[in-house]
């Protein structure tokens, strides 16, 4: 995750997700100031191009649209899950920060939960690609 989404984490007193290991991705927190997770302010392509290598179970991102985009863009993206509530804001913080390309995701998944959020799983890869690389095709 990246190190406002964490930072929201902590305002709600979490530190960390029960029996998943967390990294965060910044440049300003310290690792000794936050032992429980791990603190990465390395290229984050590389990091999870690196993870993605091991054993085990997938890689779940959170937050982090900056991350995410530059994920997205190195095609280390394999699935994408919303989780949609029902709530009209007017304004907000966007799923993709400005300049991501565009990618086409094909549903895999639909369930509402607690009768008021929708979430949908998408696969990132089903079309090869971004639009500009189907648009070629």
């Amino acid at each position: 995750m990246g190190r406002r989404s964490y930072e929201v984490m902590l305002r709600h007193g979490a530190r960390t997700y029960p029996g998943l290991h967390s990294y965060v991705f910044s440049r300003t927190l310290r690792a000794k100031d936050y032992p429980e997770v791990t603190i990465l302010a390395d290229d984050g392509i590389a990091t999870v191009a690196a993870l993605r290598l091991d054993t085990g179970k997938d890689i779940w991102l959170t937050g982090g649209g900056e991350l995410f985009r530059s994920l997205l863009e190195a095609d280390l993206v394999d699935t994408v899950e919303l989780g949609i509530c029902p709530i009209l804001l007017g304004q907000g913080i966007p799923l993709l920060p400005a300049g991501a390309r565009a990618v086409r995701l094909a549903l895999t998944e639909l369930r509402g939960a607690a009768g008021a959020l929708l979430a949908g799983g998408f696969d990132a890869g089903a079309f090869g690609g971004s639009l500009a690389a189907i648009a070629k095709a």
